[in-house]
């Protein structure tokens, strides 16, 4: 038979040359830990303590007290002992408090080396071994009546004679250091100066279990191939699964509630024959955020008050201008039955750049890249995106906030064609009960304001707008005349806010937010 050792480097030579792997230093002591543990157990005594049981129990390693509480865990497991966890937080010395203990206190060691009167300086100077804890040791001197400022001649003297002088700082971070008791509010001030800390232990309490032995079996923890070959395995113990031990917490990703609740529109949307529009710039000209949907450029919305206007580059450097000259004359002159709105149409003004208060920007964009297909197909399209409006902030408005757009481009829509697609959409994310009220929108013609009952609420709710968009609209883009396009839009923070229960938007979407809320929150489902 060849030698196949050297083909296979992670036998190891010790393996091939029938030698058993030497136990590392942590398995030593875990089974040294172990059988000291049983022995003490077994002549009829508890372990209280685990840490300390460690200390005295003469194994050589500097983890110990961590690997005795690892085999204390597997022993309770094979129900070979009963172990309770203990949890404390205890005070101990910081590096400062170790110093003063050396060393004296700060307010005493001030105190000493005040010989003669001194100024502040002088004597600052004199105790800069002391470093930031000079300035608080004088106040302290000072609060103890132990030293006072000669207001006139600026100098520091004692007030007490040396002998009369007791470091109580010091004998309180000794009795810390000793793990004796102090009073909660000695510690609260000891904290402050930073001369105490916090370390939290965990130990057991340790005693007989059920099945204990001195010598634990070897159980099988996995039923392997080999055992399964003939009835070997019948021949062997297995170790019981523990049900009820928890699970180590897994570190992963978790979404924003507003995520899960986009996810679940998006998934609908997709479900009902929309495809999704690409919404990656969130600044815009003003073309196209309101010269194609024919808004008037005096109209209010494009007022400062309401929009965030950028400062650099203020202007866009390039428009379509075939498509810029065909929007300016329906605004000054009209056209597809309309007389235009008569005023002097500004091309700086829309050249203005602007951060976009609606995807209806996106959705013109499409629209116009549509007709300029050489034969009309109609399309569904849907957008979920961040939109910004200069409005004053309150508990369900904010700056910046996510809305929710559909269109569908087709001949013969009408309004009940509208209303058919609205219901069905707000059926699917659980608002069963959705009217209309007549509404006004530049760009759109009927337009109608949508509300729908809250089963969580009890009471009818605004829940979005929409629309037909108005042939002013649509001509210049070059669409066929007897093309149609429905289009509503809604935000996502309200029904998010209604599905998890929030009042207040800023608790859901912010820098106020906390990052619980983003691990704990629950599933999103209609």
């Amino acid at each position: 038979m060849r030698d196949i050792s050297w083909e296979f480097p992670g036998a190891g030579f010790a393996q091939c040359a029938g030698r058993v792997p030497e136990m590392s230093v942590d398995s030593k002591a875990k089974e040294q830990l172990e059988a000291k543990l049983l022995s003490h157990i077994a002549a009829g005594h508890d372990v209280k303590n685990t840490i300390a049981f460690a200390a005295e129990s003469g194994v050589n390693h500097p983890n110990k007290a961590k690997l005795l509480n690892d085999v204390v865990k597997s022993l309770k497991a094979s129900r070979i002992v009963e172990a309770k966890q203990v949890n404390k937080q205890t005070v101990i010395l910081s590096k400062e408090g170790k110093r003063w203990v050396k060393e004296g206190s700060p307010e005493y060691q001030i105190f000493m080396a005040l010989e003669e009167p001194m100024d502040k300086k002088s004597l600052l100077n004199k105790m800069k071994s002391l470093g930031g804890a000079a300035n608080p040791g004088m106040s302290e001197c000072m609060k103890r009546r132990w030293i006072s400022l000669d207001k006139e001649t600026k100098l520091i003297r004692r007030l007490i004679e040396p002998s009369t002088v007791k470091d109580e700082v010091r004998e309180q971070l000794l009795k810390v250091q000793k793990g004796e008791s102090l009073d909660v509010k000695v510690l609260k001030i000891l904290k402050k100066r930073k001369m105490t800390g916090t370390k939290k232990e965990t130990w057991y309490e340790v005693s007989k279990g059920k099945e204990f032995t001195v010598e634990r079996k070897a159980l099988a923890t996995d039923l392997t191939q080999e055992l399964m070959k003939g009835d070997a395995w019948k021949k062997v113990e297995f170790k019981e699964y523990l049900m009820t031990t928890e699970p180590k917490e897994a570190l992963v990703g978790a979404l924003h509630p507003l995520m899960k609740v986009r996810t679940e529109f998006r998934q609908i949307l997709l479900e009902m024959g929309f495809s999704e529009m690409p919404t990656n710039n969130f600044v815009e000209s003003s073309f196209w955020n309101f010269d194609t949907l024919f808004q008037p450029q005096q109209h209010p919305a494009r007022d400062a008050h309401d929009t965030f206007f950028l400062g650099q580059p203020q202007k866009c450097l390039k428009l379509i201008d075939e498509y810029v000259e065909r929007v300016k004359t329906m605004h000054e002159k009209g056209g597809s039955g309309s007389i235009g709105y008569r005023y002097d149409w500004s091309l700086e003004e829309s050249k203005k750049n602007i951060l976009r208060t609606h995807t209806t920007a996106v959705s013109s964009r499409m629209l116009y890249k549509l007709a300029q297909e050489k034969e009309f197909t109609p399309r569904k399209y849907f957008s979920i995106d961040r939109v910004f409006r200069n409005e004053s902030l309150d508990a369900t408005h904010l700056a910046e906030f996510h809305q929710v757009e559909g269109l569908v481009a087709d001949r013969g829509l009408s309004l009940s064609n509208l209303i058919g697609t609205i219901k069905t959409f707000f059926t699917r994310i659980g608002i069963d009960d959705v009217k209309f009220k007549p509404a006004y929108n530049p760009y759109t013609e009927p337009s109608m304001e949508i509300f729908g009952y809250s089963k969580e609420l009890k009471k009818w709710i605004e829940i979005g707008n929409s629309g037909m968009f108005r042939p002013e609209m649509l001509a210049p883009m070059g669409l066929p005349e007897d093309v149609s396009v429905i289009a509503w839009g809604l935000s996502l923070e309200r029904p998010t806010m209604i599905k998890y229960g929030y009042k207040n938007i800023r608790d859901l979407f912010g820098h106020k937010v906390k990052l619980d809320l983003i691990y704990n929150n629950p599933l999103c489902r209609y």
